[in-house]
């Protein structure tokens, strides 16, 4: 098993996670996951990344695409689909906020798959307002 860092509750419950830590430690706690994404996230800055996918035959590769993003289901904020039939191609974009090579890993591996194409797109730091300590 690996380890991640989590911001505490349960991963797409609806709701704003709870913010869980010791003082001083930041807002961050180590959890273990029992698919792990074999990345340290304790030291990591994390960012806030798209992943764009083109997807040809979607019915073909909509497993194997979702077993990959299922694996970061805790880093990810929201996903859209868009079928663009005409073109005969499926567009997915998935919004993560995680450290860099965390996002380039799972783009990585959505783009190795047959059939997919992916891009990834960071935002920049100052363009982000940063989380507030209350």
């Amino acid at each position: 098993m690996h380890s991640h860092i989590s911001r505490g509750g349960p991963a797409g419950a609806g709701r704003k996670p709870a913010m869980t830590g010791a003082p001083g430690a930041g807002p961050y706690r180590r959890v273990s996951l029992s698919w792990g994404h074999g990345y340290d996230m304790v030291s990591q800055e994390k960012r806030i990344g798209v992943v764009a996918l083109a997807i040809h035959d979607r019915q073909a590769r909509a497993a194997s695409v979702n077993s990959v993003i299922s694996q970061y289901a805790d880093l990810v904020v929201g996903r859209m689909g868009v079928p663009y039939r005409e073109k005969g191609v499926n567009i997915i974009s998935v919004a993560l906020d995680a450290p860099g090579n965390v996002i380039s890993a799972l783009s990585g591996k959505l783009g190795r798959l047959d059939g997919i194409t992916a891009k990834t797109v960071y935002a920049p730091d100052a363009a982000i307002r940063k989380e507030v300590a209350k």
